[in-house]
């Protein structure tokens, strides 16, 4: 009802303006492991491609084991802008899940889950 009081130059305008916000923020393309795959250990390197550069400095990576406990891990600084890649050792049998957020160079933060298993 609000919109048909809108003229459409309004409109376009308003989508106008907000059109950059939902293109703004990063966005997975690819992921190693891939969701809900089975992977061999126990080491493996986790790399997550996004659609735009991100911050890496700010951007973080958290592996959640299967009985809970959190791991932080280090990036790697030679991925390119796009890319977070980190090294995961030890791992056991058992379903993880890897936590990401990532901070884009636009400053919009993306955050989401990614559930492996170890064989």
């Amino acid at each position: 009802m609000f919109a048909r009081r809108l003229s459409v130059p309004v409109l376009v305008a308003l989508l106008a303006c907000f059109a950059p916000l939902a293109q703004a923020h990063a966005i997975l393309l690819s992921s190693t492991p891939a969701a809900k795959s089975v992977v061999d250990g126990p080491d493996l390197t986790v790399s997550l491609k996004y659609n735009s550069r991100i911050d890496a400095k700010r951007s973080r990576l958290i592996l959640v084991s299967p009985s809970g406990e959190e791991q932080t891990l280090v990036m790697s600084t030679q991925s390119p802008s796009e890319v977070l890649e980190a090294p995961a050792k030890g791992l056991k049998s058992g379903a993880y899940i890897l936590r990401w957020q990532v901070l884009a160079v636009d400053g919009h933060i993306t955050r989401g889950e990614i559930p492996f298993s170890v064989r």
